[in-house]
């Protein structure tokens, strides 16, 4: 172990649809963990594969490029353990079976592939290890480029858990064909999006009783869009309230731009020009038709919750 008998050195890779995501860390007593250093790449594996059901070799080799990287900085930092899992995009594949092989051949990584709740519950770690005080019952949601989770958790009961094919690579690729996307497009997918989020809450019961927790990309980039803020920091994202009506201006601005013109926004992370107009589709989608009027933001979720979920495994051997 590294420094005392009571500190681990983690690393965890979350391979995403659209993007991925490195974090190593330092678990300390009590569970709380202190980062040492954290990546993140748009390198949109699931590029084509909600239509070909394919990763394309162009993908792969982007993602196999970042992932030799990420082994040498892994290896440099001396951790305890690694765990790297990916999501939406391989479980839809049918190659994936060629690219998991390339990952442990190439970069020397077992990937563990995750369904949509198994992926939901480490989100849920994730969150529940940031949230501010008082925050008991919750309503998370996370927005993926191939799925998202909505997980209903309250204390002392088994969270309810459940993950729709609605993703920002999946929805630019299926419905947003113009740039900017056209009245019907929108129209479109705003009435998919609708359909799926009444038929992914149905059997949630009372969830408007719950605290409203969102994760991952489209919702820290339309916050850090929010407050204009000139670099990413996570420290104004964490915890932030977003008010729906603030979403619905934001998507407004997307939405009356071309892809090209959404570049340089206060904000926007580069290389989701195009995905962050999907992202403000279904967001503001998903909230009007939960009646939410506002999602406390956190910048923890999948990425945190591999380590949590990591560190349970060895302590429990």
């Amino acid at each position: 172990m590294n420094d005392s008998s009571s500190t681990m050195r983690l690393a965890g890779i979350d391979i995403g649809t659209l993007t991925c995501r490195l974090l190593i860390a330092d678990l300390l007593p009590g569970g709380r963990l202190k980062e040492l250093r954290s990546e993140r790449r748009i390198l949109r594996l699931g590029e084509g594969v909600d239509q070909t059901k394919q990763l394309s070799a162009a993908a792969m080799d982007r993602v196999l490029c970042c992932l030799k990287e990420w082994r040498e900085m892994i290896d440099a930092s001396h951790v305890d353990a690694a765990a790297v899992v990916a999501t939406s995009a391989v479980r839809d594949a049918e190659n994936r079976d060629e690219f998991l092989d390339r990952v442990k051949r190439e970069a020397d990584f077992e990937i563990e592939l995750l369904s949509g709740e198994e992926e939901a519950r480490r989100t849920l770690l994730g969150i529940r290890s940031g949230l501010p005080p008082g925050v008991t019952d919750l309503l998370a949601l996370d927005i993926g480029g191939g799925s998202t989770e909505f997980i209903l958790d309250r204390p002392g009961q088994k969270p309810v858990v459940q993950s729709i094919d609605v993703g920002v690579v999946r929805l630019c690729e299926r419905l947003l064909h113009h740039d900017p996307p056209t009245d019907e497009e929108i129209r479109q997918a705003r009435e998919w999006v609708g359909r799926e989020t009444k038929a992914g809450v149905a059997d949630m019961g009372n969830y408007h009783t719950a605290t409203f927790v969102g994760t991952a990309g489209t919702i820290t980039s339309l916050t850090a869009m929010a407050q204009k803020l000139p670099a990413y920091e996570p420290a104004r994202i964490h915890n932030y309230t977003l008010k729906l009506s603030t979403i619905q201006e934001l998507e407004q601005t997307l939405l009356s731009r071309k892809k090209a013109d959404r570049a340089g926004l206060p904000g926007l992370e580069k290389g989701r020009e195009e995905v962050i107009a999907a992202g403000a589709i279904i967001i503001r989608t998903i909230m009007e038709t939960l009646g939410m009027p506002s999602v406390l933001v956190s910048d923890l979720g999948l990425r945190e919750g591999v380590l949590i979920k990591l560190a349970r495994r060895i302590t429990e051997r």
